[in-house]
């Protein structure tokens, strides 16, 4: 039998009795000098870093991203470069709204993160289970997010601001209509659908780019939770999903989504009734049809939560050559707050942690220094560029072939209304008449509605209205059962 490891301290010294710390007798003060007891506590001080503003929960499980169809014709991404190729991936499944101690049964979007480790980098997929989101503009998202959070003096949860900012922004209701359907409960993450919900470009080798949005489908099936077993897991097992998906691998079994995508020629865009970059619309599948590109399965649990699910850091900017961002205003917004965030939460070297560090390509640059600078700092190679120093990796040059397609804009500077042919009305319109059958449409109505009552009765009103505009059905439904309640 093997000897024990020996317990030492950070620094790798020998400690020899983890249960007393040393003190002036058996009775008296402990001592300054105990650098043992010092390191022990400093470190557990600081155990926790700030938590996640949104996506706080989340579970996630590592696998591999198999190329199952040749589309090499849409994007040059070496990731796509051939039919059977697998890239590793770390996946994180994630409630949007809640704090990390929330349940995961609540009627939230789950967030659908996948990192890629590719040859040419990191490419992060940060989606959602929805292929829409509530607000189009980034500018909005600190507003929208804080009616998802505590009231600012209740520190309780405030079903007021969430509905008086929703009946001021009615490209939000095709998203909560989603949410307060029976999607808004999926049961567990293995059930549920991936998208990326932004638009972005693929570009080809020949520099030909396609509009792209991408889909992940659960090949185990949807399937949803209604609100009573929700809130009866949400008491008995909080932790339901993460239980549900660590238990799963670890018996040996594999979760799996097959992968495809909507490929929109570039110039195409110009002659829909609807906008492509705005993250509130989908782009409807009988224009755009799925095409397969391959399957996404996740086989081994992490080691430790800590090193790999919460210091994961997912970024849309993350991106490798022939996959490029759109217009997309959202996005645009977030590809700058999400790195600005981990590196608050994490620190200016959070892409140093084994997580995400881009292991299967090489990282080299000029950045150096700052907090946790643990890769070697570049060495003695100089930090500055351009520089007359001998070209190695450790003095590397540009590479050209990187280059984005180029592409053309022009008109005034400044703030502008989005511009989006259609309605905000539209889409949840055939939501509500041809997604939803009459039992669906009745649990969506009795959702919003134990949300609604606990709101103001002007922004009730406010509602109501919103719901009548994209069917007058859906409008005289809520305002029913809204009448009802307040009769009980």
């Amino acid at each position: 039998m093997a000897a024990a490891a020996p317990l030492t301290t950070s620094w790798g010294a020998p400690v020899d009795d983890n249960n007393n710390s040393i003190t002036v007798g058996s009775n008296g003060p402990v001592l300054l000098q105990d650098s043992a007891l010092l390191d022990k506590l400093a470190h557990f001080d600081r155990e926790r870093i700030p938590e996640r503003v949104v996506h706080a929960k989340g579970a996630g499980a590592h696998g591999f991203f198999e190329i199952t169809h040749d589309i090499t014709k849409y994007s040059r991404a070496k990731v796509f470069s051939k039919v059977g190729k697998r890239t590793p991936v770390f996946l994180r499944f994630s409630t949007v709204g809640g704090e990390r101690g929330s349940a995961d049964t609540a009627r939230d979007p789950r967030g659908f993160a996948i990192k890629h480790y590719t040859e040419e980098g990191i490419w992060d997929m940060v989606g959602n289970n929805t292929p829409i989101f509530f607000i189009r503009d980034a500018i909005l998202f600190p507003d929208f997010i804080h009616t998802q959070k505590r009231n600012a003096q209740t520190n309780l949860k405030d079903a007021d601001a969430v509905w008086d900012f929703v009946s001021q922004h009615p490209e939000s209701i095709h998203q909560f209509s989603f949410l307060f359907s029976d999607r808004g409960t999926p049961d567990g993450f293995r059930h549920m659908h991936g998208f990326s919900s932004h638009t972005f470009k693929f570009v080809n080798s020949k520099g030909e780019g396609y509009w792209t949005k991408l889909h992940y489908k659960t090949a185990a099936g949807i399937k949803n939770l209604t609100s009573e077993e929700a809130q009866k897991l949400e008491a008995t097992d909080p932790d339901y999903a993460t239980r549900d998906l660590f238990e799963h691998i670890a018996s040996g079994k594999e979760a799996v989504w097959n992968v495809s995508a909507q490929f929109i020629p570039v110039g195409a865009e110009a002659n829909l009734k609807y906008n492509i970059f705005d993250i509130t619309k989908v782009v409807p599948h009988g224009d755009f049809p799925l095409t397969p590109i391959g399957r996404l399965v996740l086989n081994r649990n992490p080691q430790n939560y800590f090193a790999e699910v919460e210091q994961a850091a997912f970024a849309p900017a993350h991106l490798v050559p022939g996959i490029e961002p759109s217009p997309d205003r959202m996005l645009q917004g977030r590809l700058f707050s999400y790195v600005d965030t981990h590196r608050h939460r994490l620190g200016p070297n959070f892409m140093q942690i084994p997580i995400n560090c881009p292991y299967a390509s090489r990282v080299t640059n000029q950045q150096r220094d700052g907090s946790m600078a643990v890769n070697g700092n570049g060495g003695a190679a100089p930090n500055y560029y351009p520089n007359t120093h001998a070209k190695s990796l450790s003095n590397p040059e540009v590479q050209p072939s990187a280059a984005i397609q180029k592409f053309h804009v022009s008109g005034q500077v400044g703030r502008f209304t989005h511009d989006h042919p259609g309605s905000d009305w539209e889409q949840p319109g055939i939501f509500w008449r041809q997604v939803l059958d009459a039992p669906a449409r009745e649990r969506l109505v009795q959702n919003i509605v134990g949300s609604l009552s606990q709101a103001r009765k002007e922004t009730q009103q406010r509602m109501i209205d919103v719901f009548t505009r994209v069917d007058k059905n859906y409008g005289a439904a809520v305002a029913a059962a809204l009448a009802k309640k307040a009769n009980l």
